[in-house]
C-alpha cells in the first residue's frame, strides 16, 4: 500500500492503556506490511513538550491544548479545534491520502471537518462508546444530556465516515443500530502479539519470595481498577474460596479510581492477609507478575459498556499460558469459550465466581488442556497481522468512495 495514512489518537505510548498499546500493535504492524503511516495525538495526550516526538522507535504528532481549554464546557470543542488545525496542517505537509480517526468521536469530528475541505477519504474506529465509559466513571448518568449529547456526536461521525471500524460484535450490532450501513462497518479485533507475550513456564522465584507467594496459589488481575472491574466481587468472594482452599492468594496488580475502596473492603472482609495490592509497576516488569498467577479473574459487572466491548488482558493471559475465569457478559463471551479456552461464571454472581475458582484451582489436568487451547485460539485467530490485514480492504473501499 504506497498510501500515506494519517492515525489519530486520543493518546498514546509512553502512556500506558489497553488504548495505546492497541494503537501502537497497529501502527507497527502497518509498517511491516510496508505501509507508510503518521501519527498524531490529541491535546488529551498532555504535557507534551515539543511538536513531535519519538517513543519507542515512532514518531508521533503532538497537539497543543488552546485558549478554551480550561473553561467549562468548552474544553471538549477546544479538542476539536486544535487537532482540526493539526491535522490540516500535516495533511497539507506530509501528502496524507486517508485518515484513520480513532475513537472518541471528538477525533471523528476533527477528521471529518479536514478530510471533507481537502477531499480526503475518512476512516472512524470505535473502541467503545465514551458516553457508557462516562457512565462508570459516575461524570454523567445514562439518559442525561450529556450522554444524549456524546451519543449523538458519536452516531453523527459513524454516519459521515467513508469507513468504519470497530474492535467487536457487540459494537457492530449498535452501529448498525443506528442506521449504519453494515457493509461499511467492519470488525477488527483485538489481538496480541505472540513475540511480545510467551508462554510463562516458570515463576519469577525472586519477585515470588518478596512478595511472601512461595507455595501459595494464586488469584490475579492486572489493569486499572474501575468500578465496572468488579473487583469487589472478588474480594467478596475471597472468605469462601478460603474455606476451600486455604492456600488461595490474591494478587492485584495496578491502580485507578477504586483502589482506596478496594483496600478498604479488605480489611472490612478481613482478607487484608491474603491480598497483594502492588500498585502501578512498571510495563517491562509485568510479566514477572503475570507469571505467578495461576488464574487471571476478570469478574467485569454487566453494563452496556462491557456488553458492547471486547478487552485486551485475557488475550494476553492466555497467549502467556495463564488460566483465565471471566464473568459471561458479551465482551468476554467474544474471546472465552467455556471450558475449552477458559471458564465463564454467571455475572454479578459471587456464589457462581466462588464455585467457578474453586473448579479452576483443584482440577490441573483441566488446566492444561484450557492453557493450550488459550494460547492457540491466539496464536491461531487472534494476532495483530490477522487482524491488521483487514484495513486493507477498509482502506481500499473508503478511497474509491
Amino acid at each position: 500500500m504506497a498510501e500515506t495514512i494519517l492515525h489519530v489518537f486520543d493518546h498514546s505510548i509512553p502512556k500506558h492503556s489497553g488504548y495505546s498499546f492497541r494503537s501502537r500493535a497497529i501502527v507497527v504492524t502497518q509498517r511491516g506490511f510496508g505501509w507508510h503511516t503518521l501519527q498524531l495525538t490529541s491535546s488529551k495526550q498532555g504535557s507534551a513538550e515539543s511538536a513531535k516526538e519519538t517513543i519507542d522507535g515512532l514518531e508521533f504528532y503532538r497537539t497543543f491544548p488552546g485558549s478554551l481549554d480550561k473553561w467549562p464546557r468548552l474544553g471538549q470543542w477546544d479538542v476539536v479545534r486544535t487537532l482540526a488545525a493539526r491535522i490540516l496542517e500535516i495533511c497539507r505537509s506530509e501528502h496524507v491520502d486517508l485518515i484513520h480517526a480513532h475513537s472518541p468521536c471528538l477525533n471523528g469530528l476533527a477528521a471529518l471537518q479536514v478530510g471533507r475541505s481537502l477531499g480526503l477519504p475518512v476512516v472512524y474506529e470505535v473502541r467503545a462508546f465514551w458516553e457508557d465509559a462516562a457512565v462508570d466513571h459516575g461524570t454523567t448518568t445514562e439518559g442525561s444530556f450529556r450522554y444524549r449529547l456524546t451519543r449523538a456526536m458519536e452516531t453523527y461521525v459513524l454516519r459521515r465516515a467513508d469507513g468504519v471500524t470497530c474492535i467487536c460484535e457487540g459494537l457492530y450490532s449498535d452501529i448498525v443500530r443506528r442506521g449504519v450501513d453494515s457493509s461499511r462497518v467492519t470488525v477488527i479485533p483485538n489481538a496480541v502479539d505472540v513475540a511480545q507475550f510467551p508462554m510463562l513456564s516458570v515463576r519469577d522465584k525472586g519477585l515470588e519470595e518478596r512478595l511472601g507467594l512461595a507455595g501459595q496459589r494464586v488469584l490475579g488481575f492486572i489493569g486499572s481498577f474501575y468500578a465496572y472491574e468488579g473487583l469487589d466481587m472478588l474480594l467478596d468472594a475471597l472468605p469462601a474460596i478460603g474455606e476451600h482452599i486455604r492456600d488461595a492468594r490474591l494478587l492485584l496488580v495496578g491502580g485507578g479510581p477504586q483502589e482506596a475502596a478496594l483496600k478498604t473492603r479488605a480489611e472490612r472482609l478481613g482478607v487484608a492477609d491474603r491480598v497483594m495490592f502492588t500498585g502501578r509497576v512498571p510495563h517491562e516488569q509485568v510479566p514477572a507478575y503475570s507469571s505467578l498467577i495461576d488464574v487471571f479473574v476478570f469478574p467485569r459487572k454487566s453494563m452496556r459498556l462491557t456488553e458492547l466491548v471486547t478487552p485486551l488482558k485475557p488475550l494476553e493471559a492466555m497467549a502467556q499460558g495463564r488460566v483465565v475465569l471471566a464473568s459471561d457478559v458479551g465482551g468476554h463471551r467474544e474471546l472465552i469459550q467455556d471450558a475449552v479456552t477458559g471458564f465463564l461464571f454467571r455475572h454479578d454472581d459471587i456464589g457462581d465466581l466462588t464455585r467457578s475458582v474453586v473448579k479452576a484451582l483443584v482440577d490441573p489436568a483441566a488446566r492444561d488442556t484450557i492453557i493450550a487451547n488459550g494460547r492457540a485460539f491466539v496464536e491461531g485467530e487472534r494476532n495483530w497481522r490477522a487482524s491488521v490485514e483487514r484495513y486493507r480492504d477498509v482502506y481500499a473501499r473508503a478511497m474509491r468512495r
